[in-house]
């Protein structure tokens, strides 16, 4: 089997290589990047292109299955340059896939895709994915879900699979996602135990996550496996103000949700943070997931629980980590300078 997987020296895409660097089913692995990494896995070549400008359909072609998880969650103040590399990108991936007629097509959605949702029970897939229309995120992940159902019926003879995960994090995905979602400003030693004496128990402020690793596994399952569809996956508990409370020896305050909202939108629009307000409204929304169709179907279950993913994460946090891999690079002496000379939140 030949798979290619776009975004694959990202958090997420250098976990799927490695899951399918050691699946046995797996003959070669095709890693579609922008910059070539340092990092690699057994089985794979690295192919450089950029999904929103290139020409695809060569690297697909031959092709068993294509994973597309390519996508830029920066820069949040130029919401038209996401736009084209995120939905316009994988659009031109889809329709590949299409023309090339690769018989399977894994494509990265997230729960940020669906609808805002009860606070009370949990979803299955069959949820509305509308997204939270305010946010960039959600908005491009929402289009997507409504391009896939136009191309289904178009393309009967391609498996479609519809990954949605909750937040993921792993050690190396640390330094990455301090850049794009807390910025220059946030020091590393935060991710301390001890050191933060508050968590903002917040109406709405809780999230699912899952540790990357796993994550790998569940596209690796929906490559091999015979299955159609959306799948849910995230690992337990749900990460609401009690189990970061504990996680972080802090204690709880609750504040209601405006106390959050104005410093944040305030700090954005000032540069000072790269995550947008639309992203922390979306959080607010999210419904919570049920995951029991990945369990059943892909069997697939985490190796990790959500306090061990984020656990990880605050470790890596502390130590600057990441991996040799441009989007993963490490903290460097003069990163955050670089961060704050090129604009926070400005550039991708």
């Amino acid at each position: 089997m030949r798979v290619v997987v776009t975004g694959a020296s990202g958090n997420v895409g250098t976990s799927v290589v490695e899951a399918l660097s050691a699946d046995p089913a797996v003959s070669s692995i095709v890693g579609i990047v922008r910059r070539q990494p340092g990092w690699t896995a057994s089985k794979t070549e690295w192919a450089l292109a950029d999904v929103a400008k290139d020409d695809l359909g060569y690297l697909v072609r031959g092709a068993d299955v294509v994973i597309h998880l390519a996508w830029l969650f920066q820069p949040t103040h130029d919401p038209v340059s996401t736009w084209t590399a995120n939905v316009l990108g994988s659009i031109k991936m889809f329709e590949a896939v299409g023309r090339e007629r690769v018989p399977a097509l894994v494509y990265a959605s997230s729960v940020g895709a669906y609808s805002p949702g009860p606070q009370d029970t949990r979803v299955d897939e069959s949820w509305p994915t509308h997204g939270w229309p305010e946010a960039a995120y959600p908005r491009e992940k929402a289009y997507l879900e409504r391009y896939l159902d136009g191309f289904e019926p178009r393309h009967p003879d391609t498996r479609v699979v519809r990954m949605r995960p909750g937040f993921i994090f792993k050690r190396e995905s640390a330094s990455q996602q301090r850049r794009l979602f807390a910025g220059p400003l946030v020091p590393n030693f935060l991710g301390r135990a001890g050191l933060l004496p508050v968590i903002p128990d917040v109406p709405g402020l809780r999230m699912q996550a899952l540790h990357s690793a796993d994550v790998g596994q569940a596209y690796r399952l929906a490559a091999v496996k015979d299955v159609r569809g959306a799948f849910n996956v995230a690992a337990e508990p749900v990460l609401d103000a009690d189990v970061l409370a504990e996680l972080l020896g802090a204690r709880k305050v609750k504040l209601p949700g405006w106390a959050l909202r104005g410093p944040l939108a305030a700090a954005w629009r000032l540069h000072a943070v790269p995550a947008s307000p639309g992203l922390f409204e979306t959080v607010l929304r999210l419904p919570v997931m049920d995951t029991g169709r990945a369990r059943a179907e892909l069997g697939w279950s985490p190796g990790y629980s959500a306090t061990d993913a984020i656990g990880e994460f605050l470790g890596g946090l502390r130590e600057g980590a990441g991996l040799d891999t441009p989007p993963l690079a490490p903290d460097g002496p003069r990163g955050r300078l670089h961060e704050l000379r090129t604009g926070v939140g400005s550039r991708p």
